[in-house]
């Protein structure tokens, strides 16, 4: 009937389409579109829909675009037509456009790092301008320190991203410039030393008045602040603050902190400062001498912005023009530094290519592409709005890279052993290293009358009639038994005679076991493979076993 025969193409379709899992709405708005007349019959049509959706669903990906290039080859490579998503360009370009990437190094780059560094990236590459790599290392925080090793890992994460940088800087070698403007800005009198504690700054703040120090004579705030430097006042007992407005519509905009005593030993430059700039004013001041055009940023970052505008006005500097993009989440992902930090010192996490810790070495160790999570970044734009997606958009771009290339194999996992019994004399089966490329060839696999299966296939399958792939039909039981060698449109599952211990190392940091086809000893490290059935993984290891990461589906 040629209604069925319709309705299996587009199952097919939208299967392939929606890696592997086929929509029953979406296959009865095509099925109704070519066949208006049906619109009365729906409620018997759906019936019938939702029968071979479940067929083609039960089968892997592979398998259905085999279908599909058999039944409708005009519709296998009907892709959904991407959105082309362009930077907007950027506004008051003079000479030449230079950024900066900065990244305060108490840890590796992470996902939620990777807007941030590629939008900057594109835009020089955009404009041919200039990238500077400023590490954001001072210690004017009070949660956060630097780690001597965190340096080379975020240089290790922009390598593979594929950021070319101009040149490297590190704020910790950049303190007596720091302090020279800070000393102007005293002399100006937009600044005093403050010994309020903080919780008297914050009442104060809250009723829009200044305290007793705000008043002190330049003389005054110039020698608080030379014996902040040799050591009279100890952290915590005084701070270098900026005389704003105590009206100002945010309190915390009212004569904010600048510099702040910390005591802690930096790993670059160990005890030699005792007085840190925050963020703000070091790089109002490192913004305007690294001659940094324009300054991206996310715009839950504004205040920085009126900060950083409000110093060059104190010095009469030309004001660098903002540019400003939206938050972008992982959905059920919460993304923290200091708190994969304590796992791995826990020994919770592995370490930083556990994939819970979704580093951008964590995503390497998996076979996440970098130009995948390019454009899975690029194709937010510049949005301002707070977008939150599935990390199942990263994985379609990822695989849309790694499919053409990654070989098939079978994987086995919570093996169990059935015996087939008449089976006839077969000696070897061959299975295809790629459906769509032939020319690639096939893995020769050894046939016994002994072999291993998917524990949960045995379960969903016991006492059907299912094929083997590429092998041969059998009533599956504990004993088996041959029907045909026939290819038949029932149910495909993996299977192995010769084997090969397989672990599996998932995202959520548990390790699945199983057996791998013998063939696998010819894959080599790196090499991105995918388990039919199963998913993409990256080969890590090969020893007495192969220990692999599991990329996506």
């Amino acid at each position: 009937m040629r209604i069925d025969e319709d309705i299996r193409k587009y199952a097919f379709q939208n299967a392939v389409l929606f890696d592997g899992k086929a929509n029953e709405k979406a296959v009865v708005g095509k099925v109704i579109a070519e066949h208006p007349e049906l619109k009365r019959e729906v409620k018997v049509l759906i019936p019938i829909i939702r029968k071979i959706v479940s067929e083609v669903n039960e089968l892997s990906l592979d398998e259905q675009k085999a279908e599909l290039e058999k039944r409708a080859p005009e519709l296998l490579y009907k892709e959904k037509k991407a959105r082309e998503v362009k930077l907007p360009e950027l506004i008051k370009v003079k000479d030449k456009v230079v950024m900066r990437l900065a990244p305060y190094p108490s840890g590796p780059l992470h996902i939620g790092n990777a807007r941030m560094v590629i939008l900057n990236d594109e835009y020089v590459k955009k404009y041919n301008g200039k990238l500077i790599l400023v590490f954001d290392d001072t210690i004017g925080s009070e949660e956060k320190i630097p780690l001597a090793r965190a340096y080379e890992q975020i240089i290790e994460g922009l390598d593979w991203l594929g950021v070319r940088y101009d040149e490297i800087i590190y704020k910790s070698d950049r303190m007596e410039i720091f302090y020279e403007w800070a000393e102007k800005l005293l002399k100006l009198d937009y600044g005093y030393v403050c010994e309020c504690p903080p919780q008297q700054l914050r009442e104060n703040r809250e009723k829009r008045q200044g305290c007793e120090h705000r008043d002190q004579s330049v003389k005054v705030n110039l020698q608080k602040w030379k014996e902040m430097l040799n050591g009279k006042f100890k952290e915590g007992q005084a701070v270098v603050r900026l005389k704003s407005s105590m009206n100002h519509k945010n309190p915390a905009f009212r004569d904010r902190v600048l510099l702040r005593i910390s005591e802690r030993e930096h790993p670059r430059v160990g005890k030699k400062y005792r007085v840190w700039p925050l963020l703000e004013f070091s790089w109002a001041v490192d913004d305007y001498l690294l001659g940094i055009t324009h300054i991206l940023r996310g715009k839950d970052l504004i205040i920085e912005d009126e900060m950083e505008s409000f110093i060059w006005n104190i010095f009469g500097l030309e004001k660098k023009e903002f540019v400003h993009y939206g938050m972008l989440r992982l959905k059920d992902l919460k993304l923290s530094k200091s708190k994969f930090r304590r796992e791995i010192e826990a020994g919770t996490f592995s370490g930083i290519y556990d994939p819970r810790t979704w580093t951008l070495q964590s995503l390497k160790k998996r076979g996440i592409k970098p130009k995948a999570l390019r454009n899975f970044i690029l194709s937010f734009g510049m949005s301002l709005t707070d977008i939150e997606v599935p990390a199942e958009n990263l994985y379609h771009e990822n695989k849309k890279i790694v499919d053409p290339i990654a070989s098939r194999y079978f994987f086995v996992h919570e093996p169990i052993k059935i015996k087939i019994e008449k089976l006839p004399d077969i000696k070897n089966a061959y299975s295809p290293l790629h459906p769509n490329f032939s020319e690639r060839g096939t893995r020769k696999l050894k046939v016994e009358d002994e072999v291993y299966i998917c524990k949960d296939d045995f379960e969903r399958f016991k006492g059907k009639e299912i094929r083997l792939k590429d092998f041969c039909n059998i009533r599956l039981n504990e004993k088996a038994e041959f029907t045909s060698k026939k290819v038949k449109d029932i149910p495909k599952i993996q299977w192995i005679c010769e084997t090969i211990p397989v672990d599996v190392i998932m995202p959520d940091g548990k390790t699945i076991k199983g057996l791998g086809e013998k063939t696998l000893e010819e894959v080599k490290v790196d090499d991105i493979i995918q388990f039919e059935r199963f998913g993409f993984v990256r080969i890590d290891e090969k020893n007495k076993k192969i220990t692999t990461y599991f990329a996506h589906k």
